[in-house]
């Protein structure tokens, strides 16, 4: 599919592992610098070749080839401008790197490895760090977030699953990685997490219920929550009621969790057991009623929210599903979707802002989907929540 040309056609500008270290109190652990939240310098892509009429989230390589498409994969050598990173485990979470020598990069998480990878378009994916974690119950490596000072300390944060909890833990490149926030519950289901920055360079932690839906519904367990905390796993300041990291409750299973830059917004998805839904988050009190239900449960994954609403990834049906959104938060339509099934690139997972109005994404192809050979993947797309591809 020619998505940079779709991205034109709207207008969108565009070493070293580690292994983590149980102890969640080692004497030398210091907290993360508070530093001041920077904006990456803009990427340069490459201009798409091929046909503009293929419109937005339809055509690309399906069973056949056009004339004018981009061609398939051969082995891990992806042709479409589009591919940033290839070949990689199923890839759940993805962070936006600022770009290395003007080429797009991120780093990507392996749900069941625990490898963490830093992708750059036209490189071959590279070890970042390796995480020890339990991939049982939907956990694993889920979540993955960029330190809010990530060009002045390196430091990025993961959400991961360990033989007896779920936790928080932070790392560079090189280091060991720290527990910052640990004894989230654990269970047979309900163990995956996301994560997010805000505004402020607060870090958004968003948790399962462990298969207990009254912990999620306990103001006391940081089970079934959104979590605002500090870098050091601390109560974030201004919270709603101090001393205490949560600030909703009665998640299930969240597929990511996302702020707007302005820090007005935080949004959260949810897979609960009689629909998927996205719920604005109203900050000390519980999630109410969605905003969006999907009773298909088409597999809401990671979010990110763009100027007029808030776009969602897919991993179930593929696509991304977008919500224009009104000033007092609530959904003017149905979502519009795009990059579905005829995209070429299959079920999508993480979700990342890369540039106003482009997304890194990554592919989930590898559990449960249709692989290419290329895959999994970390793409680019452009976030537009009107679509242009609408489906009933």
């Amino acid at each position: 599919m020619r998505v940079l040309a779709a991205i034109a056609a709207s207008g969108l500008l565009l070493s070293g592992c580690a292994r983590f270290d149980d102890s969640a109190a080692d004497a030398d652990f210091q907290p993360a610098p508070q530093l001041t939240p920077q904006r990456p310098p803009q990427p340069e892509l490459p201009e798409a070749p091929g046909s503009p009429e293929i419109p937005q989230g339809q055509g690309g390589r399906g069973t056949g080839q056009r004339d004018g498409e981009i061609p398939p994969p051969e082995g891990c050598t992806d042709h479409d401008p589009a591919v940033i990173g290839t070949c990689m485990d199923t890839l759940v979470a993805v962070a936006a790197l600022p770009p290395v020598h003007g080429q797009p990069a991120a780093l990507a998480a392996e749900r069941d490895t625990g490898r963490v990878l830093r992708v750059v378009k036209g490189r071959k994916p590279a070890p970042f760090a390796t995480l020890t974690v339990a991939a049982e119950g939907d956990g694993g490596l889920t979540g993955l977030a960029l330190s809010p000072s990530y060009q002045e300390d390196g430091l990025v944060f993961a959400y991961i699953t360990t033989s007896t909890d779920n936790r928080v833990v932070r790392f560079a490149a090189g280091q060991k990685p720290r527990p910052i926030l640990t004894g989230i519950p654990k269970g047979a289901r309900g163990n995956r997490g996301a994560l997010a920055v805000d505004a402020s360079g607060a870090l958004l932690v968003a948790t399962g219920d462990a298969g207990d839906p009254k912990a999620a519904r306990n103001p006391d367990s940081l089970a079934g929550k959104v979590l605002r905390i500090d870098t050091s796993g601390k109560p974030a300041a201004g919270n709603p009621r101090t001393g205490s990291r949560v600030i909703a409750s009665g998640l299930h299973t969240p597929g990511g969790v996302c702020a707007s830059g302005d820090g007005s917004q935080v949004w959260v998805t949810d897979r609960a057991p009689e629909a998927d839904a996205i719920h604005l988050v109203d900050p000390g009190k519980p999630l109410g009623t969605p905003v969006w239900r999907w009773k298909d449960k088409p597999g809401v994954a990671g979010c990110a929210v763009a100027t007029e609403g808030v776009v969602v990834a897919m991993s179930t049906d593929p696509g991304l599903h977008g919500l224009e959104i009104d000033a007092n938060g609530t959904a003017t339509g149905k979502p519009s979707v795009t990059f579905d099934g005829n995209s070429g690139y299959g079920r999508l997972s993480g979700l990342d802002v890369y540039t106003a109005g482009l997304a890194v994404a990554s592919t989930v192809n590898k559990d449960g989907g249709k692989p290419v050979s290329s895959d999994d993947r970390v793409v680019l797309l452009p976030l537009n929540p009107s679509g242009g591809n609408d489906k009933d």
